[in-house]
């Protein structure tokens, strides 16, 4: 049913203005006590076996919604409804700012993915920040903020502008991400080489200590598949050093070639960065790589080209705790995560392992 309706109604409208649209029926719904009650018993069951720890934070299940879906905070308990378990909102910035010019969203149909140039459009973390805190929530998932850099704000700058943002968002997230990896802020993935990152990642630890003395904000960087190998080991190391509470793994990518796209080759060619489908096998070596040099001291989390049970699967063989999808929802629909969490419980029930917790991994500690 929801493909018939994407093809006939959302294909048809811009992709920026199908987001918006679909996303305001989401809350909507999420405001009308019956109905709410209804979709959530319909579209995110439980599954008692996909019972999750991570963080220190109890999760229904592994899966949830990456950042870029909800920017700014505002359709928290409409994504838990469609059966996210945690909710990764942003990416916010120290200031707002209107992102970059439109037409700015691509979709490529026949690769099920999608190519952005967003430019981090948000309300800013000030705001963003007191709309988590008045916050009445019906849903309760797992929240987490994804923070990056200002546009105007030079590289130099950097680490105060994540200060400002951490200091004003942590006392409302249950996890904090250092985005350092997105193609669409100029000089923003310099910040991934390590002489940069530590810096920017120790005075965030520090910024979110400061703010919150009760607990401990998890702290996660999220970093490129266009990363070199080297550069992967080089982040994993820096992360266990530094006492990071874990990686995600990846953002989207700047590549075109070698990918084996059959959309428009005028689409193809939109600068920005490209998620789904294309950017699996990729995301899936990196994660591999990060298992391999840090196991289970830090935890991993798995996005990119996530569409169904199998590829949440895999990820969770090659070192995932947790996993995030996107792309894909806006190609299934609301039936996304009940069908992911279905298929991944029949995986596990006919596996070797008893618990979630027993497969992470491994496939790659097999082949150490």
């Amino acid at each position: 049913m929801y493909k018939i309706f994407f093809r006939l109604v959302f294909k048809r409208l811009d992709p920026e203005q199908a987001h918006h649209q679909a996303f305001r029926w989401i809350r909507l719904a999420a405001r009308v006590p019956v109905l709410r009650t209804f979709l959530a018993a319909a579209l995110a069951p439980r599954h008692k076996e996909l019972r999750t720890e991570a963080l220190g934070l109890r999760m229904h299940s592994p899966f949830g919604l990456a950042a870029g879906f909800d920017k700014n905070a505002v359709g928290i308990d409409g994504m838990a409804m469609l059966g996210f378990d945690h909710v990764e909102i942003g990416t916010v910035t120290g200031e707002p700012q209107p992102g970059n010019p439109k037409q700015r969203l691509f979709r490529l149909v026949k690769d099920r993915a999608l190519i952005n140039r967003m430019g981090f459009n948000n309300d800013g973390s000030l705001r963003v920040a007191a709309r988590l805190a008045s916050r009445t929530p019906v849903f309760k998932p797992v929240v987490g903020v994804n923070i990056g850099k200002t546009k105007v704000v030079p590289e130099e700058e950097a680490v105060a502008d994540y200060v400002k943002s951490a200091e004003r968002l942590a006392p409302y997230a249950d996890y904090l991400v250092v985005n350092v990896s997105s193609p669409n802020t100029p000089g923003l993935r310099n910040l991934q080489a390590t002489e940069a990152l530590r810096p920017l990642l120790s005075a965030v630890r520090e910024a979110a200590d400061r703010t919150v003395s009760a607990r401990r904000v998890p702290l996660l960087v999220k970093i490129a598949p266009d990363l070199a190998d080297e550069d992967v080991d080089a982040v994993a190391d820096l992360a266990a050093e530094l006492g990071l509470d874990g990686i995600i793994a990846t953002n989207t990518t700047i590549a075109r070639d070698g990918l084996g796209l059959k959309s428009d080759p005028s689409l193809v060619k939109e600068t920005g960065g490209l998620s789904g489908a294309p950017l699996k096998e990729r995301s899936l070596e990196v994660l591999r790589r990060l298992y391999a040099r840090v196991g289970d001291r830090i935890t991993l989390v798995g996005v990119g080209g996530i569409e169904n049970a199998e590829d949440a699967w895999q990820r969770i063989l090659a070192g995932a705790t947790l996993v995030q999808g996107y792309s894909a929802f806006i190609y299934e629909g609301p039936f996304y995560a009940r069908g992911l969490h279905k298929g991944l419980a029949a995986r596990l029930a006919t596996s070797p392992y008893a618990t979630l917790a027993d497969a992470v991994g491994a496939d790659v500690r097999k082949t150490a």
